[in-house]
């Protein structure tokens, strides 16, 4: 079991275990460990090295590990305000320019290892395929259909955060453009089938793959047609987390609403401004959505646990390679009793690994994740952490969120939840119109960000149009669809190209 000790900086249950990194590691689990990681040397030739996170080898049972220890490792996550971090990560999709077909993997490989060899990135290998890269505390890696993720440091102020943006998509553009290849900004593939997305060479994708038609008509498309932005944020103690969760999740239709950038599918509009969005809806219940036990009294690290422990497994990873696990839950496997690797007990980077699988609209893991924006064009990369920095880093704003949300029911938020994708800031909320409650949050957003000191409200810019007019960015696309376009999807690869 872990060994635990008394945490100096009276974190939420005054106990961290020692194993655990006091630094946040943005977005450093949302992929399982891949077995190595190639690590550039000052010669040029190529040494293996550890791989972070650590492999299944790393974390070694001593004794089974109860559910005091998983409920400890989320409280691990606590940390003083001077130690929080801003960590956004997105995705993009990456197109041949002539044909505006979907990257293939030999194409992505080529991109990785050059941005490797000409920027200085340690390689990612599953085996002898090239699968990501890691410099520092930054990632690249590859979602299910080749959608190219940006997984960012944990940085200190939004002008950092822009920054890393900026400087990863000139080095992307740098290799892609000699390549014929662009990189384009939207929530949903506007063109292309399924049939016609390539699969990446990752295991945890085949057992995906696999399992997702059983427990929804959508998991498909979740995973090979869309791309997100979020940020991941930090928290003092359990009840920062709570205040911060039910924030998150109250305001995250808003968010989607300002976000909203999926109007295509096939060539054609597909109904809604934020299609992303509405895929999530008919994934896997089991593992998504609006989490209203959040709001319970009761809710805190055990009762996230609780709801965890009973989520399907899809995975263990063991000597390099997945096991399918699908249909068992974690909590069988505290037990021991999973039949995939019968009498074995998980470790804590099973648990880790675990955490990726679910997928709320706001996450939970050693600091909470916003899950509910459509990618977009770089300025909307930088407005979407603004906006929840705002809200959530600032004392003041974050009351006044919870004190103007404090009232909706939760059939109010489910409401919101359903219809956003569809009418997003002009769907109706009790005497008016969502458009207005958004006015009220921007506001909120802008004043947070203002008393931060670091002077980054003009991030905001971006969204404050949109808030401004009603007007979505899904719907300004659909505009020009039907106009200037003439009802052509290949002109939004110009449009919105990175």
């Amino acid at each position: 079991m872990p060994v635990v000790s008394r945490c100096a900086t009276a974190s939420c249950h005054g106990l961290v275990p020692r194993q655990f990194d006091s630094k946040i590691t943005v977005a450093a689990f949302c992929y399982s460990a891949p077995p190595r990681i190639v690590a550039a040397t000052a010669r040029g030739s190529r040494a293996i090295v550890a791989a972070s996170p650590p492999t299944e080898d790393a974390l070694v049972a001593t004794e089974p590990l109860t559910k005091q220890d998983l409920v400890d490792y989320l409280a691990s996550g606590c940390k003083p305000r001077d130690k929080w971090r801003i960590g956004t990560e997105h995705e993009k999709f990456g197109f041949e320019f002539g044909s505006l077909r979907p990257m293939k993997y030999e194409q992505i490989a080529e991109l990785l290892n050059s941005i490797s060899e000409r920027f200085d990135w340690d390689k990612v290998m599953e085996g002898d395929k090239i699968i990501g890269l890691k410099q520092g505390k930054q990632s690249i890696s590859l979602e299910p259909g080749g959608q190219f993720e940006l997984s960012g440091a944990p940085l200190e102020t939004l002008h950092q955060t822009c920054a890393e943006v900026n400087s990863h998509l000139y080095q992307v553009k740098a290799v892609a453009e000699e390549m014929g290849i662009g990189f384009l900004g939207i929530g949903f593939q506007p063109k292309w089938g399924i049939k016609d997305i390539p699969i990446m060479p990752k295991g945890r994708y085949e057992i995906m793959r696999n399992y997702m038609p059983k427990v929804g008509s959508l998991g498909l498309d979740m995973m090979f047609r869309t791309c997100t932005v979020q940020v991941n944020l930090d928290f003092s103690s359990e009840a920062d987390m709570i205040r911060k969760f039910r924030a998150g999740l109250a305001l995250q239709p808003i968010a989607t609403a300002l976000f909203a950038n999926s109007p295509f599918k096939e060539g054609k509009p597909n109904g809604f401004v934020s299609m992303r969005s509405h895929i999530w809806t008919d994934t896997d219940k089991d593992r998504t959505g609006m989490l209203p036990f959040v709001f319970d009294d009761s809710f805190g690290f055990e009762q996230y646990v609780d709801y965890a422990l009973n989520v399907p497994m899809y995975f263990v990873y063991r000597k390099h390679r997945y096991i399918d696990c699908t249909g068992k839950t974690f909590k069988d496997f505290l037990a021991g009793r999973l039949p995939c690797i019968p009498g074995e007990f998980p470790t804590l980077n099973d648990w880790e690994n675990h955490l990726t699988t679910i997928f709320p609209e706001v996450r939970l893991k050693r600091y909470l994740e916003m899950r509910g924006a459509d990618g977009g064009p770089w300025r909307r990369l930088c407005a979407l952490p603004a906006l929840w920095v705002g809200l959530l880093y600032d004392d003041v704003s974050l009351q006044s969120i919870l004190d103007l949300t404090s009232d909706w029911t939760p059939e109010e938020r489910q409401m919101l939840r359903n219809k956003v994708p569809i009418t997003g800031l002009k769907t109706p909320f009790r005497d008016g119109l969502l458009k207005h409650v958004a006015e009220d949050v921007l506001k909120l957003a802008k004043d947070g960000l203002e008393r931060r000191g670091f002077k980054e409200s003009g991030f905001l810019n971006e969204v404050a149009e949109v808030v401004r007019t009603g007007v979505t960015p899904a719907e300004r696309l659909l505009d020009l669809y039907h106009g200037k376009w003439e009802q052509s999807v290949d002109h939004v690869f110009e449009e919105l190209l990175y």
